[in-house]
């Protein structure tokens, strides 16, 4: 392996840590709908805010969100529109209808 593929795969492998959280996955999923601020996020999942913000802050790190800032109040929405095309085919691998097309 080269080192820019070497490259390449460690930093897609770091895209896929940070969305390897269910917590994670489900503020990705929310944020497909469109942009949330935290306090909306903390109110769906049910946990504290500083909880909240490091997940955000992970997925953020991993280029998959952007955020901007409106007053005292942080709004996230996602930075690339194709994510939610990875969810289905994580979710065709587990139904079986993943197809080499």
């Amino acid at each position: 392996m080269t080192a820019i593929a070497q490259a390449e795969y460690k930093a897609q492998a770091r895209i896929l840590k940070a969305l390897a959280h269910p917590t994670r996955l489900f503020i990705v999923d929310e944020l497909s709908r469109g942009e949330r601020c935290v306090c909306e996020l903390t109110d769906l999942i049910g946990v504290e805010m500083p909880t909240v913000s490091r997940h955000l802050s992970q997925l953020k790190n991993a280029g998959l969100l952007e955020d901007q800032k409106r007053g005292l109040r942080v709004f996230y929405r996602l930075r690339v529109s194709c994510v939610p095309n990875f969810f289905k085919c994580i979710e065709a691998v587990q139904t079986g209808r993943a197809s080499c097309e």
